[in-house]
């Protein structure tokens, strides 16, 4: 994990120009790749960071069981594949397979429901969530970064292409 003085060392430079997408950033530096600039020389930096977690629905012990045999099924047929290496016939495979997969989705619900009964109540909701950046800044090293910045002066608007 990167601490936040290493995340300082990361960043060379200083800012040449300012995006509110990253899209918009990787344009940017693409024009300047696409015109020979030496972007070896760019550092994309992502800012002001929103952690985003939207609510799917209420998760209840049964939720979390059928949720936990999803998972553990993809784990058992992921066994199974490696034991069925060993097995003498196709039959045998399939067997090993279903069987895999039938302990994995077990083992997998009984672990989900266990787990959320763990939580007591505290979590009852199931979430998606993303950390997003609002702003993206091209940074460049000192020594060219004036030619960057001007490039990028010179970069034709979306609209325009």
């Amino acid at each position: 994990m990167t601490t936040p003085q290493e995340t300082t060392a990361l960043i060379r430079g200083e800012t040449v120009a300012s995006f509110a997408s990253y899209a918009e950033a990787q344009r940017a530096v693409d024009y300047l790749s696409d015109n020979g600039f030496p972007v070896e020389n760019i550092t994309i930096v992502g800012s002001d960071l929103k952690q985003v977690e939207r609510v799917l629905g209420r998760l209840t012990k049964w939720k979390a069981a059928l949720a936990g045999a999803g998972s553990g099924a993809w784990i058992g047929a992921l066994i199974g594949l490696l034991l069925s290496l060993f097995a003498d016939t196709g039959t045998g495979v399939v067997l090993i397979l279903l069987w895999g997969v039938l302990y994995g989705a077990v083992f997998g619900a009984l672990w989900g429901f266990i787990a959320h009964l763990f939580t007591f109540g505290q979590r009852d909701f199931s979430t998606f969530g993303i950390t997003v950046a609002t702003r993206y800044e091209v940074y460049c090293v000192r020594e060219q970064a004036a030619r960057a910045a001007q490039m990028l002066i010179q970069m034709p608007s979306r609209d325009a292409g």
